[in-house]
């Protein structure tokens, strides 16, 4: 592969699209702004949250046909709906020359790991170290269950990673986050989950400064950028700017 962009626009909360050379991917669609694409075209929905799913990307197959929708096997297909394929967890299928395997979640549904174009996606859904302040047991149970997912998960080349980084979770709100970069080493993280508190993303990049792992933010304000990686020995590599 030669040297890739990858437009990245923050829809709002959990959703993203990506748009590479020769594909659109939509992740975890729920509100906000979003500008179709004529190139083939694929919806990932983690599981049936109304913050991750909504009904609607269904309307855009009336004047698409082709599109594709990945789903969640939680997720309850309407009448009609065409090109739709339903994952479990730890369940592959390839679309096209989409690589998809879906992972395990610590609520309902399932994160998506996508190679497309040679690079690596990873959207977490509602994948994270939910780290409420609740009884011994329960915060016992809550991290042990997300640290086995990131074992079973630890060894995937994730090049850009979707995450939950969730204010409620108040001084907690980056641990998930933190232990997926220091088992999995994604190149770029994008914090999410924010329900359009922004802010705790800004907070999370700055305590991370000194990573490898680069901290890519948006808000309501920001929604686009452009991040290119380069050929190196037959791999996509992201070259962090200057600081």
């Amino acid at each position: 592969m030669g040297n890739l962009n990858v437009k990245i626009n923050y829809l709002y909360h959990s959703g993203f699209s990506v748009e590479t050379q020769h594909h659109f991917l939509v992740f975890d669609y729920y509100q906000g702004p979003i500008q179709l694409s004529t190139k083939p075209t694929y919806v990932f929905s983690s599981h049936s949250h109304s913050d991750h799913f909504n009904p609607i990307i269904f309307k855009w197959q009336k004047g698409r046909s082709d599109i594709h929708y990945i789903l969640s096997s939680d997720i309850r297909l309407p009448a009609g709906a065409v090109n739709t394929q339903s994952l479990s967890p730890y369940d592959e299928c390839q679309l096209d020359d989409l690589k998809i395997k879906a992972y395990n979640s610590t609520d309902i549904g399932v994160s998506f790991l996508v190679e497309c174009e040679g690079i690596h996606f990873f959207h977490a859904g509602d994948l994270n170290w939910w780290y409420w302040i609740d009884t011994p047991a329960a915060m016992k149970q809550a991290e042990d269950g997300f640290k086995d997912e990131i074992k079973i998960i630890k060894g995937e080349r994730i090049d850009i990673a979707f995450f939950p980084v969730d204010p409620r979770l108040e001084k907690n709100y980056s641990a998930g986050a933190e232990h997926f970069i220091e088992e999995i080493h994604p190149q770029i993280l994008i914090p999410m989950h924010s329900f359009g508190h922004d802010d705790a993303a800004v907070q999370f990049a700055e305590k991370m400064k000194d990573s490898p792992t680069k901290i890519v933010t948006f808000s309501n304000n920001n929604r686009e950028t452009v991040l290119t990686f380069f050929n190196e020995n037959g791999l996509p590599h992201f070259q962090q700017s200057a600081q």
